[in-house]
């Protein structure tokens, strides 16, 4: 940055301040919902979303061979296997936008094509069995139905465009990794170890998670119960395979990569969710932004409506499960059900911080074209559905 750059950074942050209008009671408040936010997501998903995310992430990168990822998500893999298995993820990880980035890093730098790597950034949070099944139990089941096809199509959907897109990168990409990995190590470790080791570590990330159920009977009721008990036997396992099976130097390695990646990711999320409180606020509660006018702005089908939900959802940051109280409220003070379905397929999906994040991964310009074709898949969506069940 030269120093006439920085002058006017300095300058624009001086004038910023001066002007502020910090008796304001709005931007009191939104100063407020932005530091609430940040700690509602500290307390809320950093230890038990995010910090088992980072070690699967640390394990992949580290335990998971470079000719394993590339032969089933490279981008020489063959389609309908890559493609197949990434649009489905979400059904085994129960996690928001946030926690799937750490995954998404880890499977993509071993050399993950962009387009198994994008569906499967798509895929984790947005097909959550539990979610969709709370969609469809709350706010009818076709919209529950809707949010599950969509999800599963639009993952696709927006892999194969990616890897389209950026075709020629890809090819370039699959080269540099063919010529650095042309010699790549012996496994000597057995492979169930290694799919012990990370099964144990998915069941403390989903079990730890398991969201209580709205009726308190049932399985899924049984399930929350007895939440702590699963996720401590899988914590059993995972430390009996990481020191038994495991050398000094590996597990070094795992914890190394794991720190590699927090500290690049939890920056840019903290910051990302202050902005996000700032702008929009917490369900029920008021950003700089009026919530009345994302309430007015949704209503009946046009174009308008459904493009204005899938940004606005595209934008804001949902915890898992979170989304449904959220749209009965919309649902209630006039959302239409096409605005609804595209703020559902483009919402849990992509946040902020999730923006920011994917940005330092990918770059700018695939981040731009990803988060544009969610948006306008979206879109589109919510207007057919609109058309035929509005």
């Amino acid at each position: 940055m030269n120093e006439l750059k920085k002058f006017w950074l300095i300058f624009g942050v001086f004038l910023a301040a001066y002007f502020m209008p910090i008796g304001s009671p709005r931007l009191q408040g939104a100063l407020l919902e932005s530091f609430a936010m940040l700690h509602e997501y500290a307390r809320e998903h950093v230890l038990l979303c995010l910090v088992p995310a980072f070690f699967i992430a640390g394990g992949i990168a580290v335990f998971v061979s470079q000719d394993s990822v590339i032969k089933y998500f490279g981008p020489n893999a063959k389609k309908w296997v890559s493609y197949s298995v990434a649009s489905v993820s979400g059904s085994i990880l129960a996690v928001c936008s946030c926690t799937v980035l750490p995954l998404f890093s880890g499977i993509y730098k071993r050399g993950a094509g962009l387009g198994p790597a994008t569906a499967f950034l798509y895929s984790g949070p947005a097909i959550n069995v539990l979610a969709i099944i709370i969609t469809a139990r709350v706010l009818g089941p076709e919209i529950g139905i809707a949010r599950a096809v969509g999800a599963v199509l639009f993952s696709i959907i927006i892999g194969l465009l990616m890897h389209l897109i950026f075709i020629k990168e890809e090819r370039e990409k699959t080269e540099k990794d063919e010529g650095m990995f042309a010699a790549a190590e012996q496994q000597t470790r057995p492979i169930w170890k290694d799919i012990i080791y990370f099964v144990s570590m998915i069941g403390i990330l989903v079990f730890a998670n398991w969201a209580r159920p709205i009726e308190q009977t049932g399985i899924w009721a049984a399930v929350f119960s007895v939440k702590w008990v699963i996720a401590g036997i899988f914590l059993a396992v995972l430390l009996y395979s990481a020191s038994q099976w495991y050398k000094a130097e590996e597990r070094n390695e795992w914890y190394k990569s794991t720190w590699g990646f927090a500290k690049q990711i939890l920056p840019l999320l903290f910051g990302g969710v202050l902005v996000a409180g700032f702008l929009l606020g917490r369900p029920g509660n008021e950003g700089i932004i009026p919530s009345q006018w994302v309430s007015s702005l949704v209503g009946g089908n046009s174009l308008g409506a459904n493009l204005f939900a899938s940004v606005a959802g595209a934008f804001m940051y949902f915890a898992t499960l979170t989304e449904v109280p959220i749209l009965q409220g919309l649902l209630g003070a006039g959302m239409g059900k096409g605005p609804a379905l595209a703020l559902l397929l483009a919402g849990p999906a992509l946040s902020l911080p999730n923006m920011l994040v994917i940005r330092s991964a990918i770059g700018t310009k695939k981040t731009v074209v990803y988060v544009s074709l969610v948006v306008v898949m979206a879109t589109i969506a919510g207007m057919i559905f609109g058309v035929f069940l509005g």
